[in-house]
C-alpha cells in the first residue's frame, strides 16, 4: 500500500468544477461563531460538490484569514451568498424547493440513521451556532430536525464534524442508494 499523490487524484480545477452538475443539498450555516467552522464548511461543500453554501448572520465571510486557512482554496470554488437574517435565507431556499432540515436537539427530532432521503428531494442542511445551536427564528421554517446520536457524556459535536456527519449520510443516500 501507498499514499497516492496529489497529481493522482485526478481533481477538477476550479472552472471544471464550476461548471459540474452538482448535488443538490445546500448548507446553511446559522450565526456560526468560529471563521474555523466556516473554512471547514466551504471544504466539506467542495467535496461532495454541494449546489450553494449560505453564510447568516455573524458567520464570516471570505476572504476572512481564518476562513481561508481551513477551506484551503474551497471558498474560491463553492459558490456561496450572505444574508443578515437567516429568516430571509430560509424563505429563499422554500421558494427554491428545499427541503429544510435542522441539525438540532428538538422534541421532534428524527434520528439520523432514521432518516430516509426521498428521490428527486432537493435538501437544505441548516447548521447553528457552537454554543446556542440552531436558532429559534429559524425552527418555524424547518420541514424537519435530524439529531446525530451520542453515547458519551457530551451533549454535542463541534459543528464542523456535526456537518460532515450528517452531510455524508445525506449525500450517501443520495448518490448510493441502496
Amino acid at each position: 500500500m501507498r499514499k497516492l499523490k496529489l497529481t493522482e487524484l485526478n481533481r477538477d480545477s476550479v472552472n471544471d468544477f464550476k461548471k459540474k452538475e452538482k448535488t443538490s443539498i445546500i448548507i446553511i450555516l446559522d450565526n456560526i461563531r468560529s471563521a474555523l467552522n466556516v473554512g471547514s464548511a466551504f471544504r466539506t461543500a467542495d467535496a461532495f460538490a454541494l449546489e450553494h453554501l449560505y453564510l447568516c448572520g455573524i458567520t464570516a465571510k471570505p476572504p476572512h484569514r481564518e476562513i481561508l486557512k481551513t477551506a484551503i482554496g474551497a471558498s474560491r470554488s463553492v459558490d456561496w451568498t450572505y444574508f443578515e437574517k437567516v429568516e430571509d435565507c430560509l424563505k429563499h431556499c422554500k421558494e427554491e424547493g428545499y427541503k429544510i432540515l435542522g441539525v438540532e436537539q428538538t422534541d421532534e427530532s428524527k434520528m439520523l440513521q432514521d432518516f430516509t432521503v426521498m428521490e428527486g428531494e432537493k435538501y437544505a442542511l441548516v447548521m447553528g451556532n457552537e454554543v446556542k445551536g440552531v436558532s429559534n427564528e429559524s425552527l418555524p421554517y424547518l420541514d424537519e430536525c435530524l439529531e446525530i446520536p451520542q453515547f458519551g457524556t457530551k451533549h454535542s459535536l463541534n459543528v464542523s464534524v456535526a456537518c460532515g456527519v450528517v452531510l455524508w449520510e445525506v449525500f450517501r443516500q443520495m448518490k448510493f442508494p441502496t
